[in-house]
């Protein structure tokens, strides 16, 4: 039951659709053009590198302040599985970024939402998906290449951080969280399946955060 709260608060939380909202303040339905994507990326593209920078960090904090929410209301009585409520609601926040119901469950693909529950979750684990994202942003250009291999070493990280333990959990909540884990790393994917494959073809767009 915790487990379903704790999946219903991340989702009220990830309705708050930064860049839909940031959007129609200037004017426009940002799911109307470039990719038709409500989120960071093609907030940058269409309104610029401020209108993309609010949208990550608004998409991503409202993950963060979901966390903390969770944390505050059950670290007493939930003390011994905090990082698997904590996972469970950083779901519920993605699941409500990608599908928010009012907008008929057409959102973003839960990347910057994603950065809020790795930040939630551990400086270390923040700072290697930074390196790796910055590292194929550089290399290749490729936001969604970037994303992706973020959330791989998200799960990586998620099962030999745990192992070593970090969490201090019970195995069994442990295999819990790494399959949580994995199955958001699959809706990511599923998310991205067009960019996937354009990856493939060859036929991604680029994305330059300086003139060429």
């Amino acid at each position: 039951m915790v487990r379903l709260l704790c999946l219903a608060i991340g989702y009220l939380f990830g309705l708050f659709q930064t860049g839909y909202i940031y959007g129609r303040l200037h004017g426009i339905d940002i799911r109307e053009y470039g990719s038709g994507n409500a989120g960071t990326t093609n907030t940058l593209r269409t309104l610029g590198r401020t209108a993309g920078a609010v949208t990550l960090l608004g998409d991503a904090f409202k993950c963060v302040f979901a966390v903390l929410l969770v944390r505050f209301l059950f670290r007493e009585s939930y003390g011994d599985m905090l990082p698997l409520l904590s996972l469970y609601t950083a779901a519920g926040v993605i699941l409500g970024h990608n599908f928010p119901v009012y907008l008929h469950f057409h959102g973003g693909k839960g990347i910057a939402a994603t950065a809020g529950l790795i930040l939630a979750t551990s400086w270390t684990m923040t700072l290697l998906g930074l390196v790796t994202f910055c590292a194929a942003l550089f290399l290749t250009h490729y936001v969604s290449l970037g994303s992706l291999l973020v959330y791989v070493g998200f799960v990586i990280e998620l099962i030999v951080f745990g192992q070593r333990g970090m969490f201090g959990m019970t195995q069994a909540h442990l295999n819990e969280m790494y399959a949580l884990g994995i199955a958001l790393m699959l809706l990511a994917f599923w998310m991205h399946r067009e960019n996937i494959r354009r990856l493939l073809h060859g036929e991604e767009r680029k994305t330059y955060l300086s003139k060429k």
